[in-house]
């Protein structure tokens, strides 16, 4: 890996188990670290929403069948106004975090042009970054993935057990007393 790698991203079908990765990975990290998940909503058995949790335990609806919004994704309305005031709580730039939790770089976040500063400014910053990332998307999803400081790993049933030790290795490996 180069050295200006700082961002770590993990991409793999709907389902396949990114954020329970990427949690498993940070519970093996002992610095500080700040960010939020994306948390099914479940109804009867039925996925009928997703919220986004903060890494403290603050939890915000963001996007469910019963909002009624004029975003859209799939049979989901989307709170942009909402999930941008929960981004607005989160200290993602103190400098005593070592490490950024991202979940998800996805369709439905990606509606808030606000997030998408978001994540290219962390992206850009000396933080390290971990975070999840849809395996399709458009153009600023593409050019996320593209980044020469990004590495990018694929997340399948396979390998998801064995990847968040990895994943974690590679965080300990470039963490303050690395």
């Amino acid at each position: 890996m180069t050295g200006n790698v700082r961002n770590l991203l993990v991409t793999g079908s709907p389902g396949v188990g990114k954020t329970t990765l990427v949690l498993k990975a940070i519970e093996q990290v002992e610095w500080r670290c700040c960010g939020f998940y994306t948390a099914e909503i479940r109804d009867r058995g039925m996925r009928v929403g997703f919220e986004a949790v903060e890494l403290d335990g603050a939890r915000r609806l963001f996007s469910h069948i019963d909002i009624k919004s004029p975003y859209r994704v799939s049979k989901y309305g989307v709170d942009v106004a909402g999930f941008d005031e929960f981004l607005e709580g989160i200290p993602f730039f103190d400098p005593q975090n070592f490490l950024v939790l991202i979940d998800e770089i996805g369709k439905m976040e990606c509606l808030s042009a606000k997030f998408r500063r978001l994540v290219v400014a962390l992206l850009d910053a000396s933080v390290l970054l971990l975070g999840t990332v849809a395996l399709r998307g458009d153009a600023f999803i593409e050019g996320i993935k593209a980044r020469t400081d990004v590495r990018l790993f694929l997340v399948t049933k396979e390998n998801r057990d064995d990847l968040a030790l990895e994943i974690a290795e590679v965080i300990k490996s470039l963490g303050p007393h690395a």
